[in-house]
């Protein structure tokens, strides 16, 4: 695939594995589960669970950006909870990150997430 290019930045936490922060193929853009890590330091928030989400929409606004767009430039947003209890404070940040008409979004609970974390968000832009 010549138009197929690797997503970077280090405005996001570095890959944990065999995986690109994102990838764009013409206008779309599929941007890797991010996790509430920091970038740099790779450090953790842990704790509470907005202070968690923040970080997790700072990793992807981060990313969307430098693959030349921003959040508002989403289509799909997939969340993943260890606790579904969290929903509405997690519905609570996401919304303070995008403007109306918002994306569309699935939200599950799993049994587990990389690092033992509490929310991994992934997302795909058109940009």
């Amino acid at each position: 695939m010549t138009n197929r290019a690797v997503i970077s930045t280090p405005d996001a936490p570095e890959a944990i594995g065999p995986y690109s922060q994102a990838v764009k193929v013409g206008n779309t853009v599929w941007i890797s589960g991010q996790i509430p890590l920091v970038p740099g330091s790779m450090e953790l928030i842990t704790g509470d669970i907005a202070a968690q989400a923040r970080q997790v929409f700072d990793n992807l606004a981060a990313i969307a950006e430098a693959a030349g767009g921003n959040l508002n430039s989403a289509v799909k947003i997939n969340i993943s909870l260890t606790d579904l209890g969290d929903f509405a404070a997690v519905n609570e940040v996401m919304a303070s990150y995008f403007d109306e008409p918002y994306p569309a979004r699935a939200c599950v609970q799993v049994a587990a997430l990389p690092k033992a974390v509490d929310i991994e968000v992934e997302a795909i832009l058109s940009v």
